[in-house]
């Protein structure tokens, strides 16, 4: 019996866009008859890629052109020098990439994979394919033809893959059926409760632990459980009340283990969702909250208990799963879910439409209903009442609950044992006037420090190293972008006690004086009386007021005026720091330095841009954009 060819699909995932477009891609070749092996590309053994004969690589692109965590050890291990270039000779692959125009390095990573698997001699089956967040819908605007001219390409190279020709689709029945997840409901009576009260820090880890480690959105290796407790000491507003933005001040402390982080690092928030909506969503989907559950993968051939605290086995309280893990009222559903939707719903009028919004042909009108207007799972359950989704399928097809990142804006030295976040709130409307805030921080922004509530928190790395007292620094932060910068700010003075310190020049811009001057007190303080921005240690502290006169001002303003001050600090071997939007400030903000190198160098601006280009690799151009 002649075997059948199999497609290779390796993702690299950071939020969960990558592995949606991974399974539609493996869901579109089943389709037509092709078996598929999906992989996160943390799983597959770099070695074995030269034995492979055909591979399709989704990427996307973080930050400022970073790979996602769980590719950067095999892309560590594609730049080997000692990888000849007839190393993978005969393979033949295929590269999508997510990213969003708006960055930068768009799309960075997935242009940089195509080149390094050609330079290694294996054959683009078509040309790479780049998914752009900026487009009317969104990644699948590019997606949709990629496919479509990848399955023509591979069914001329190798017939075998579709033996029914590339036109020929399996009726979705057969495909619908079964979902990935499998839960198995316990009797209530039979099991023993392990959890003493809900206060108890223990037991709350564990069950955070537990539910998500059983949750199928799983994208790289992250640890289920927080790295400790935060309870909230101080919540206070930093704009004048009744202006437009909303941006509040922070501070927790740590209740459990001692934490150890820098200055530019991040603290990641597992927000608490509304019970309302929480409880609405139960409703909705006539579940039981009380109802202990496990959830593991369908396919899992041996699932045997563990000896730790995240074994899959031990049941859960359904609503506390939901709370969890399962954004319901927060993140917009995929085009699978209206899919899946379409088989579920009784009324023919909801088919008909559900089927449309997830044909090819309603994808444009579907960005509009759903992405455009941030609909949230529930507000689409409630639009198609007719619909009852099997548990399994909300479980696999619900958008992940996932951590929210903040720049931490606090010194570890001068607030031991505490965390401070510079926390934006402004509302914003979509195209039907509708308003809308981030979960997180409508969350933490409705927290009294007087409550006690407990904020589960993990510390990562970001995009901003902390620099060494003797290093001269060039910062730019406008708005929110200041709160790394507050905690460069406050660690440099506490280390001016007791070593010499480098100068500190700090660009900061907002709309208007009286409104949003983030810390205004903290900069003035500081750029006085020999404070690290003073300009008596060399440093100085510039504002831009975009809105406080008829000319818009920006912080690029600011830079150029003191060009021959920036140009003599990077001359003494200053790092540049930039953080903020993700929209045009960065890019405005590189093109700014071209300009003052261009100017103060006397070189042209190639050359400025070249000069630039080796100061970032050389580790002293950093930045760290959000949108």
């Amino acid at each position: 019996m002649e075997v059948k060819q199999k497609l290779l699909i390796l993702y690299a995932s950071q939020t969960g866009n990558a592995l949606d477009a991974a399974e539609r891609i493996a869901r579109e070749a089943e389709r037509r008859g092709c078996p598929v092996i999906l992989l996160s590309i943390d799983c597959f053994n770099a070695d074995s890629l030269p034995h492979e004969d055909y591979v399709i690589f989704v990427v996307s692109t973080t930050g400022q052109g970073d790979t996602p965590d769980s590719m950067k050890a095999i892309w560590k291990f594609l730049l080997q020098r000692n990888l000849s270039q007839r190393w993978l000779e005969g393979v033949h692959y295929a590269v999508f990439g997510l990213g969003d125009s708006s960055y930068q390095k768009y799309n960075f990573v997935a242009k940089k994979l195509d080149k390094r698997l050609s330079d290694l001699g294996a054959v683009p089956i078509v040309e790479r394919g780049l998914g752009d967040d900026q487009h009317p819908s969104g990644y699948e605007g590019a997606l949709d033809p990629w496919m479509s001219s990848l399955w023509n390409t591979m069914s001329k190279m190798n017939p075998k893959f579709f033996p029914n020709g590339v036109d020929f689709m399996i009726p979705n029945v057969g495909l619908i059926d079964l979902p990935k997840v499998e839960i198995t409901f316990h009797d209530v009576d039979k099991v023993h409760s392990e959890f003493a009260t809900d206060s108890d820090l223990k037991c709350i880890e564990m069950q955070i632990e537990r539910a998500r480690s059983m949750h199928p959105g799983k994208f790289s290796r992250d640890k289920n459980g927080p790295d400790c407790f935060l309870r909230m000491v101080e919540n206070r507003s930093l704009t004048r009340a009744g202006c437009e933005k909303s941006v509040l001040h922070i501070e927790f402390e740590v209740l459990s283990s001692a934490i150890e982080y820098e200055v530019g690092d991040i603290v990641e928030v597992l927000p608490s969702q509304n019970p309302i909506a929480v409880d609405a969503f139960i409703r909705r989907c006539n579940l039981h909250p009380e109802s202990l559950i496990t959830v593991h993968p369908r396919d899992m051939e041996n699932h045997l208990p563990g000896a730790n605290t995240n074994d899959p086995k031990i049941p859960i309280k359904l609503k506390t799963y939901v709370e969890l893990t399962m954004d319901v009222a927060s993140a917009s559903p995929r085009r699978y879910f209206f899919e899946v939707m379409s088989f579920f719903a009784t009324a023919e009028h909801e088919k008909e439409k559900l089927q449309y919004f997830a044909s090819p042909e309603g994808r444009d009108d579907l960005y509009q209903y759903n992405q455009r207007e941030r609909r949230t799972v529930l507000e689409v359950l409630e639009d198609f009442p007719s619909v009852q989704m099997p548990f399994e399928w909300l479980v696999q097809l619900v958008p992940p609950l996932k951590k929210r990142a903040y720049s931490i804006s606090s010194s570890p030295s001068a607030h031991p044992n505490q965390v401070h976040l510079t926390v934006n709130v402004t509302p914003w409307t979509t195209p039907l006037k509708r308003k809308r805030t981030g979960l997180c921080s409508k969350w933490l922004a409705g927290l009294d420090p007087q409550q006690g509530v407990i904020v589960p928190a993990w510390f990562i790395k970001g995009s901003l190293p902390a620099p060494p007292p003797s290093l001269p620094l060039i910062l730019i932060g406008p708005g929110t972008g200041c709160a790394p910068f507050h905690g460069f700010v406050d660690e440099r003075a506490i280390q001016s006690r007791s070593v010499p310190t480098a100068p500190v020049l700090f660009f900061f811009g907002c709309w208007n004086e009286d409104n949003d001057f983030l810390y205004r007190d903290f900069w003035l303080y500081h750029s006085q009386n020999g404070g690290v921005l003073s300009e008596e240690k060399g440093g100085g502290f510039y504002v831009a007021f975009s809105r406080d006169q008829p000319q818009k001002v920006y912080v690029q303003h600011r830079m150029r005026e003191n060009s021959r001050r920036i140009w003599n600090l990077l001359c003494e071997g200053a790092s540049i720091y930039v953080a903020g939007s993700s929209t045009k400030m960065p890019s405005d903000v590189l093109s700014c330095f071209e300009e003052i190198v261009s100017k103060e160098n006397g070189v042209p601006r190639e050359s400025a841009a070249r000069w630039l280009r080796a100061l970032e690799r050389a580790g002293r151009y950093h930045v760290e954009a959000w949108s």
